[in-house]
């Protein structure tokens, strides 16, 4: 029985101009075969480069390819996995300051957040729904979205549409 094949992107949200062959190679090497990448200036914050790559590999890849970047100051990125029929998929975040965060996903990109985790942020708050939501923004990786959106967002060649009227 074969593994079943996957898929996602990485997101190299900023990089030193030095670090880039080596993320190349490093995620290259978990891919298991050679990429190059191309790369864009980051607005955000000046001499460094962003870039966007779609990878296809086996399950659990994903995992290997935020494992291999994991590891170097200065390099802001995000590596998603799509789920697949027999699988959930994933997605890791990881900023200099944080470090790496993984969480599980639906095949509609949801974030799961498991039921112990919820029990667990129950369980730990206190009568404050203040700390439950302090809790549950943890489980949901708030403080990585907030500090990776800035980057995400700044550059005139990303393909976001923004929806400024619906229904």
């Amino acid at each position: 029985m074969t593994t079943p094949a996957a898929r996602g992107v990485i997101y190299i949200h900023s990089s030193p101009r030095a670090l880039c062959p080596h993320v190349e190679w490093a995620a290259g090497r978990a891919l298991g075969r050679a990429v190059n990448f191309s790369w864009s200036d980051q607005p955000v914050l000046p001499g460094s480069l962003r870039t966007e790559f779609y990878w296809e590999g086996l399950q659990g890849m994903g995992s290997a390819i935020a494992s291999a970047l994991r590891g170097w100051e200065h390099l802001r990125y995000e590596v998603t996995e799509d789920a697949t029929p027999r699988s959930d998929g994933g997605r890791w975040m990881h900023t200099p300051d944080l470090g790496v965060f993984y969480a599980q996903q639906d095949a509609a990109g949801n974030v799961v957040v498991p039921e112990d985790r919820i029990r667990a942020a129950m369980e730990e708050s206190t009568a404050s729904g203040a700390d439950l939501a302090a809790l549950m923004e943890l489980a949901l990786g708030q403080a990585w979205d907030d500090e990776l959106d800035v980057f995400r967002y700044a550059s005139d060649q990303s393909p976001v549409v923004w929806l400024h009227k619906v229904g």
